[in-house]
């Protein structure tokens, strides 16, 4: 299951700095706004420490982590919407993700002018939220309006009840609310999704701080939390440049570098946990001589689904699925360890995979 993640801000906010730290292709950075022409994608790895734990004891010949397709989308400025800066063209390239990484540019520097002649992070948030709310409405709009021909014809009483839930999404919107934060429930959320909206979107905001900032954050950054506690989310803080030197080392050098800075870790790795959090994902592993490796999958989702994840025979021709806990695996050592120990389970397709199993799939094609 991949998983997509859109890096969105204003220009010069440090999007394509935080894309190359966490990336395994690296974009050029420019000083200068609009340089982007096309959005960047790359690929960065799930940082779990548990796949490694397991190839302790296994010693397969390599570790193949779960991995994450990033999209650095070229800055947005006010009145995108509409065609400016990078105009719509990109914000079509933001409906195909699944979740947005929301970069706020928390740090002064006189070599990198802003956009807007001032450092307000703030300013800057409510800013793609409107051109970002903009879009939206105009497809809510386009969808009631066909809704309301069709109901005009048929007079059929399903589709008058998504006209009613879709005037919910866009009083909310004509209010600057997000879609994902509409009174709507669940259930009902189902009319919008065959038209993308990029406000429904779950997102993590990054406030991109300078490298003093790093573990504390600083006003600008404190102030965009304030800002969001109005709605219940949270921030990241984030030292672009400080991570984009620990992306360049050697990996031993890392852990000196990040005690020397006071960090426990990579701040990007918190960013692709917190990707997988807002997604509702969770990892099960597979392990054997040739390779331990981890596979991504939606919570609540039974062993056959997550058999397709590592290909659709396996879905297709499940038999059964052979569990060990992570724990239980780690604690006794060997496969054998946890059979003697009654620990080794054997489900069928009703089971619902937890995060860290240890699987094996039997099947028959």
């Amino acid at each position: 299951m991949a998983l997509n993640c859109g890096i969105i801000g204003l220009t010069n906010t440090g999007k394509t700095t935080i894309f190359n730290c966490m990336s395994n292709t690296k974009a050029e950075i420019s000083n200068y706004a609009f340089s982007a022409t096309k959005s960047n994608k790359g690929m960065v790895n799930v940082p779990d420490p548990r796949l490694y734990k397991i190839d302790e004891l296994i010693k397969s010949e390599k570790v193949i982590p779960a991995t994450v397709e990033i999209v650095d989308v070229p800055g947005l400025a006010k009145g995108s919407s509409h065609g400016e800066g990078v105009g719509n063209k990109f914000l079509a390239d933001i409906q195909q993700t699944d979740a947005l990484i929301h970069v706020l540019r928390c740090f002064d520097d006189d070599d990198l002018p802003h956009i807007e002649g001032s450092i307000d992070p703030v300013r800057d948030l409510e800013i793609t939220d409107f051109e970002l709310q903009v879009r939206d409405l105009d497809l809510i709009t386009r969808k009631i309006e066909r809704l309301q021909k069709l109901a005009r014809a048929s007079g059929d009483a399903k589709v008058k009840k998504e006209i009613g839930i879709l005037e919910v999404y866009r009083d909310h919107l004509e209010n600057f609310g997000n879609a994902r934060t509409a009174a709507v429930s669940e259930e009902d959320s189902y009319v919008i999704r065959d038209i993308q909206l990029l406000t429904a979107k779950p997102v993590i905001y990054v406030c991109n701080v300078d490298d003093a900032s790093a573990i504390e954050g600083n006003d600008y950054s404190r102030a965009v939390q304030q800002k969001l506690d109005e709605t219940g989310e949270k921030a990241l803080v984030i030292a672009g440049e400080l991570e984009a030197e620990i992306a360049e080392l050697e990996e031993g050098d890392r852990v000196l570098f990040l005690e020397d800075a006071g960090l426990a870790e990579p701040g990007v790795n918190k960013l692709v946990r917190a990707a997988y959090g807002i997604l509702n994902l969770q990892s099960f592993f597979t392990a054997g001589p040739k390779e331990v490796r981890a596979w991504t999958i939606r919570k609540g989702m039974k062993a056959p689904q997550a058999a397709g994840v590592i290909h659709s025979d396996l879905e297709r021709g499940f038999i059964r699925a052979e569990v060990m806990k992570y724990d239980d695996f780690i604690a006794l050592g060997t496969e054998q360890a946890v059979k003697e120990a009654g620990k080794f389970h054997v489900e069928g397709k009703n089971y619902v995979v937890e995060d860290g199993d240890i699987m094996h799939i039997r099947f028959n094609v």
